[in-house]
């Protein structure tokens, strides 16, 4: 057997530049498509709500089967890295087509290509994403190197979101209007902007992979364990504590979607001005910078003190102290968004604690099925926390959507506007139809997954204690 090196710098850093590349692709579909085709390009925010829906969906399902394809594959560059560049190709491409669409296309024809080009994304990052994760093991030792690794893989990755999130808006416009001239409206503006936006971060997602194929080797042939989705719903209706745990999951997932899809709709028209893309970049760095901290040492210093259960609904409970806020601020005339950190404190730093607690959650139910089953699940509960999250990304969509389409929010009701503030056409009741869509439905899903979880989650720390005693013991026994 091949004796593995110990990793080196460079190999981590160009793993880590892989996952940054990655991730500013992900994010800048999952931000800005909606936004892309149902403000600026006018179609049917119903229509792309289904068609966001229907692709997560298809998504999620796909990722099963792009493992087995993976598991299979051998070449002399190993089963990973062709695979990882082939995906990080054709998701470049499709990346550009998608936020690229001919401007003479409209009506259905617009609505098809929104469509193909938004399933073949998923399908070409679904066919690079898998290699990346499940490369770790081909290349690593077990313990510390590996989860130093995914640990540093996992920080890159919201590096990398953060990028887009607080890029995105104010490059487009620089671009639209670098490109497009003076005069044109803004709309084409926006258009133009996106196109070339999605080139330059296409570009970069290719270069990074690319630097990591070559710096990466797969060292040995890894067994890769997939789960499919019949197993996945099997371990679930099996494990009473996985269902508990993956629900929770669902419902917090789309209450937090529901508000990340539509604030920027908020800051074009709700809090408006002319300067609102600078007050929106602004707020995406705070909030994003808070996540992240959050993750790496708000909920370290809180584990010091409570237990991860305690710390879960500390944090259902800030994030709802966060909308609650964010709703009465929203509902005054104030204009100075640093008011809006308040708000954006409780309910980022909120979201980044439960990102890592539903992790711990979930490998605490690996030992609990492993005890009552008799078998231990645990590629499948792991892979059932992606396909959840993209079911959850695809409801919220779905919702976000249909808000837009009820409150009728897209640059055609702003018939008033102008370039600079386009709030000055929206409704009253439309904004304040906004402001409930993104406070109270999540709010409501909140409190659903707080009583959820109290009544069907009994993972303690001393229960897990308990039930690691009760492993050992059954393993010295059949020893």
């Amino acid at each position: 057997m091949e004796t593995k090196q110990k990793l080196t710098g460079a190999a981590k850093a160009s793993y880590g530049l892989g996952a940054v590349g990655k991730d500013m692709v992900y994010m800048l579909s999952a931000s800005y498509v909606l936004y892309y085709f149902q403000d600026i390009l006018g179609v049917s925010a119903a229509a792309m709500g289904v068609i966001l829906m229907v692709a997560r969906v298809f998504d999620a399902f796909n990722d099963p089967i792009m493992g087995a394809i993976v598991a299979k594959t051998k070449t002399r560059w190993g089963k990973f890295r062709p695979w990882l560049l082939i995906g990080t190709l054709t998701n470049a491409v499709v990346l550009w087509l998608m936020f690229s669409a001919p401007p003479t296309m409209s009506g259905s024809g617009l609505v098809a290509y929104a469509a193909v080009t938004y399933i073949l994304w998923g399908v070409t990052y679904t066919m690079m994403d898998i290699p990346y994760w499940s490369m770790i093991p081909a290349f690593t030792e077990g313990g510390k190197e590996r989860e130093g690794l995914t640990t540093l893989a996992r920080s890159c990755a919201g590096v990398g979101s953060a990028i887009i999130t607080i890029i995105t808006v104010i490059s487009v416009s620089g671009l639209g209007h670098l490109v497009g001239g003076a005069g044109i409206p803004y709309r084409e503006v926006e258009r133009i902007g996106f196109s070339y936006f999605s080139i330059l971060v296409a570009v970069l997602f290719v270069i990074f992979t690319v630097i990591c194929c070559i710096n990466v080797k797969e060292r040995s042939t890894v067994d890769m364990k997939t789960a499919s989705v019949g197993e996945m719903f099997k371990a679930l209706i099996q494990n009473d504590q996985a269902m508990a745990v993956v629900v929770a999951i669902v419902v917090v997932n789309c209450s937090i979607y529901i508000t990340s899809n539509l604030v920027i709709y908020f800051f074009k028209y709700d809090f408006g001005g002319a300067g609102w893309r600078g007050d929106y970049t602004l707020f995406s760095t705070f909030g994003g910078g808070v996540q992240i901290l959050a993750m790496m040492i708000l909920y370290p210093v809180l584990r010091r003190f409570f237990t991860s259960v305690k710390i879960y609904f500390i944090s259902m409970g800030m994030a709802i102290a966060g909308y609650i806020s964010l709703l009465l601020l929203a509902s005054t005339s104030m204009t100075n968004v640093v008011l809006l950190f308040i708000p954006g404190f409780f309910i980022f730093a909120a979201n980044g604690m439960l990102a890592v607690i539903t992790t711990v959650f979930l490998a605490n139910t690996v030992d609990y099925g492993e005890l009552k089953n008799g078998r231990r699940d645990e590629s499948v509960i792991f892979s059932m926390q992606t396909f959840v999250v993209k079911l959850a990304s695809g409801i919220s969509a779905l919702i976000a959507a249909l808000a837009l389409q009820v409150l009728a929010l897209s640059n055609d009701t702003a018939e008033t506007a102008t370039e600079i503030d386009y709030s000055l056409g929206v409704q009253a009741s439309q904004k304040m139809g906004l402001r409930m869509t993104m406070t109270l439905i999540p709010i409501v899903g909140l409190v659903f997954a707080i009583f959820w979880f109290k009544k069907r989650y009994i993972l303690t720390d001393e229960k897990i204690s308990q039930i690691s005693d009760e492993l050992n013991a059954r393993k010295s026994a059949e020893k």
